[in-house]
Protein backbone atom coordinates (compact mmCIF):
# COMPACT_ATOMS: atom_id res chain seq x y z
CA UNK A 1 0.00 0.00 0.00
CA UNK A 2 1.39 3.38 -1.07
CA UNK A 3 1.39 5.97 2.07
CA UNK A 4 -0.42 8.80 1.94
CA UNK A 5 1.31 11.84 3.22
CA UNK A 6 -0.86 14.16 5.64
CA UNK A 7 -0.27 18.21 4.55
CA UNK A 8 0.36 19.93 7.65
CA UNK A 9 -1.70 23.43 7.46
CA UNK A 10 0.65 25.78 8.28
CA UNK A 11 -0.75 28.37 11.31
CA UNK A 12 -2.31 31.95 9.82
CA UNK A 13 -1.66 34.85 11.73
CA UNK A 14 -4.75 37.35 12.38
CA UNK A 15 -3.29 40.13 10.24
CA UNK A 16 -2.70 37.87 6.91
CA UNK A 17 -6.68 37.09 7.06
CA UNK A 18 -8.19 38.19 3.88
CA UNK A 19 -12.52 38.42 3.13
CA UNK A 20 -13.45 34.56 1.95
CA UNK A 21 -10.41 32.97 2.84
CA UNK A 22 -11.12 29.36 4.40
CA UNK A 23 -8.95 26.81 5.56
CA UNK A 24 -7.24 28.66 8.66
CA UNK A 25 -5.71 27.48 11.08
CA UNK A 26 -5.06 29.90 14.11
CA UNK A 27 -3.41 30.33 17.59
CA UNK A 28 -5.67 33.18 19.07
CA UNK A 29 -6.34 34.33 22.60
CA UNK A 30 -10.32 35.31 23.68
CA UNK A 31 -10.36 38.87 24.72
CA UNK A 32 -13.95 39.23 25.19
CA UNK A 33 -17.40 37.17 24.90
CA UNK A 34 -20.62 38.81 24.37
CA UNK A 35 -23.60 36.11 23.79
CA UNK A 36 -26.00 37.41 21.13
CA UNK A 37 -29.59 36.47 21.32
CA UNK A 38 -30.47 32.49 20.96
CA UNK A 39 -31.93 32.10 17.63
CA UNK A 40 -34.75 29.51 18.03
CA UNK A 41 -38.43 29.14 15.79
CA UNK A 42 -40.79 31.37 16.72
CA UNK A 43 -43.51 28.62 18.04
CA UNK A 44 -41.02 28.04 20.72
CA UNK A 45 -40.55 24.51 19.78
CA UNK A 46 -36.59 24.01 21.67
CA UNK A 47 -35.71 21.28 18.56
CA UNK A 48 -33.36 24.18 16.83
CA UNK A 49 -32.34 26.70 19.23
CA UNK A 50 -29.03 27.49 18.57
CA UNK A 51 -26.38 29.51 20.73
CA UNK A 52 -24.57 32.69 19.37
CA UNK A 53 -21.79 34.68 20.83
CA UNK A 54 -19.56 37.30 19.00
CA UNK A 55 -15.77 37.20 20.50
CA UNK A 56 -13.53 39.16 20.02
CA UNK A 57 -10.52 37.29 20.09
CA UNK A 58 -6.50 37.88 18.45
CA UNK A 59 -2.84 37.34 18.49
CA UNK A 60 0.63 39.40 18.71
CA UNK A 61 -0.52 41.09 14.71
CA UNK A 62 -4.28 41.54 15.38
CA UNK A 63 -7.51 40.84 16.46
CA UNK A 64 -10.91 39.92 14.53
CA UNK A 65 -14.40 38.93 16.19
CA UNK A 66 -15.25 35.37 16.01
CA UNK A 67 -18.48 33.91 15.31
CA UNK A 68 -19.24 31.08 17.86
CA UNK A 69 -22.29 28.90 17.67
CA UNK A 70 -23.87 26.55 20.07
CA UNK A 71 -21.30 24.54 22.14
CA UNK A 72 -18.46 26.73 21.30
CA UNK A 73 -20.07 29.59 23.13
CA UNK A 74 -19.14 27.97 25.98
CA UNK A 75 -15.05 27.37 24.99
CA UNK A 76 -14.71 30.90 24.24
CA UNK A 77 -14.36 32.30 27.97
CA UNK A 78 -12.33 35.81 28.08
CA UNK A 79 -8.27 34.69 28.73
CA UNK A 80 -8.33 31.23 26.91
CA UNK A 81 -5.95 30.32 24.15
CA UNK A 82 -7.91 28.58 21.27
CA UNK A 83 -7.08 26.80 18.48
CA UNK A 84 -9.12 27.25 15.47
CA UNK A 85 -9.12 24.51 12.88
CA UNK A 86 -10.60 24.77 9.61
CA UNK A 87 -11.61 28.62 10.29
CA UNK A 88 -13.17 30.38 7.60
CA UNK A 89 -14.08 34.14 6.88
CA UNK A 90 -17.43 35.39 6.46
CA UNK A 91 -18.84 38.70 5.78
CA UNK A 92 -21.05 40.61 7.86
CA UNK A 93 -21.86 44.02 6.09
CA UNK A 94 -19.16 44.67 4.56
CA UNK A 95 -16.58 43.04 7.78
CA UNK A 96 -15.06 40.18 7.85
CA UNK A 97 -15.94 37.53 10.49
CA UNK A 98 -13.47 34.54 11.44
CA UNK A 99 -16.11 31.45 12.24
CA UNK A 100 -15.64 27.22 12.63
CA UNK A 101 -18.62 25.31 11.24
CA UNK A 102 -18.83 21.63 11.22
CA UNK A 103 -16.10 20.75 9.50
CA UNK A 104 -13.68 22.38 11.62
CA UNK A 105 -12.51 21.96 15.66
CA UNK A 106 -12.37 24.52 18.44
CA UNK A 107 -9.73 23.37 20.51
CA UNK A 108 -8.63 24.99 24.22
CA UNK A 109 -5.05 24.95 24.54
CA UNK A 110 -2.44 25.77 27.26
CA UNK A 111 -2.00 29.52 27.41
CA UNK A 112 -0.31 31.50 24.81
CA UNK A 113 2.62 33.38 25.31
CA UNK A 114 2.37 36.50 23.56
CA UNK A 115 0.09 39.57 24.14
CA UNK A 116 -2.58 40.37 21.79
CA UNK A 117 -2.20 43.56 19.54
CA UNK A 118 -5.28 45.32 20.29
CA UNK A 119 -4.96 48.58 18.28
CA UNK A 120 -5.35 46.49 14.40
CA UNK A 121 -8.77 45.19 14.67
CA UNK A 122 -9.79 43.30 10.99
CA UNK A 123 -13.02 43.49 11.87
CA UNK A 124 -13.08 47.13 11.82
CA UNK A 125 -12.26 47.60 8.19
CA UNK A 126 -14.96 48.15 5.76
CA UNK A 127 -14.69 46.02 2.38
CA UNK A 128 -17.19 46.47 -0.65
CA UNK A 129 -18.15 44.24 -3.45
CA UNK A 130 -16.92 45.07 -6.48
CA UNK A 131 -17.77 43.24 -9.88
CA UNK A 132 -15.84 43.72 -12.49
CA UNK A 133 -17.23 43.26 -16.26
CA UNK A 134 -14.89 41.98 -18.81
Amino acid sequence: MAEQKIQQSAFTKVHQLRPLAGGLLLTVKVISSKTIMPRGRADGNQGRQMRLAECLVGDETGMIIFTARNDQVDLMKEGTTCILRNAKIDMFKGSMRLSVDRSGRVEITEQADFSVKEDNNLSLVEFERVDVVV
